[in-house]
């Protein structure tokens, strides 16, 4: 019987109080690393897309993917819980593809724009960019990994892949990103 004491939160389920690099990859206990997204806050569309794309030009795509993943889990309409989950879809690929893992980051990027590409613009979400974005990032990963002018070191992560700044998509359509102040 495996008697390793697993991290706890406050509530007492099981949750790894491992610090975590940009790109959402434990680090050492002790280790400095970047602040964790709470989970479970509930947050209007726009509050989320916001959010999101803040962490997205930060270069923390993993972090936003944590955002849409409470969208989608708090979302009370089932067919919009779909469009969420595939944005966090698409973020969770940016972050493969920025750890240097070309073959997963493809994957879930074709995986995020084929659930997200049947709905029409809803909140201002740019869904025919997104779609378009994910799809040309994931030939260029399926076609040499993260060679091209936004491969390289990850700064601050030691990560070899894209930059996620470099190749961050934005979430909007441009006339409602003026509204995001």
């Amino acid at each position: 019987m495996n008697r390793t004491r697993r991290d706890r939160d406050t509530e007492g389920r099981a949750r790894n109080a491992r610090p975590r690099d940009g790109l959402g990859r434990p680090l050492p206990y002790g280790a400095a690393g970047v602040d964790r997204q709470p989970e479970g806050v509930e947050r209007t569309p726009e509050e989320t897309l916001r959010e999101a794309q803040r962490l997205l030009d930060a270069g923390l795509p993993f972090h936003a993917h944590e955002v849409f993943e409470d969208a989608w889990k708090s979302c009370g309409e089932e067919g919009e819980r779909e469009l969420w989950r595939g944005l966090a879809q698409l973020a969770v690929g940016l972050t493969h593809a920025a750890r240097g893992n070309a073959e997963g980051g493809a994957r879930l990027l074709r995986r995020g724009a084929d659930r997200i590409r049947a709905f029409s613009p809803r909140h201002g979400i740019d869904v025919g960019g997104l779609v378009s974005w994910a799809g040309e990032l994931a030939d260029r990963l399926e076609g040499g990994g993260a060679a091209g002018p936004a491969a390289g070191v990850v700064p601050g992560t030691g990560a070899s892949g894209v930059d996620p700044v470099a190749v961050a998509p934005r979430l909007r359509l441009p006339d409602e990103v003026e509204g995001l102040g």
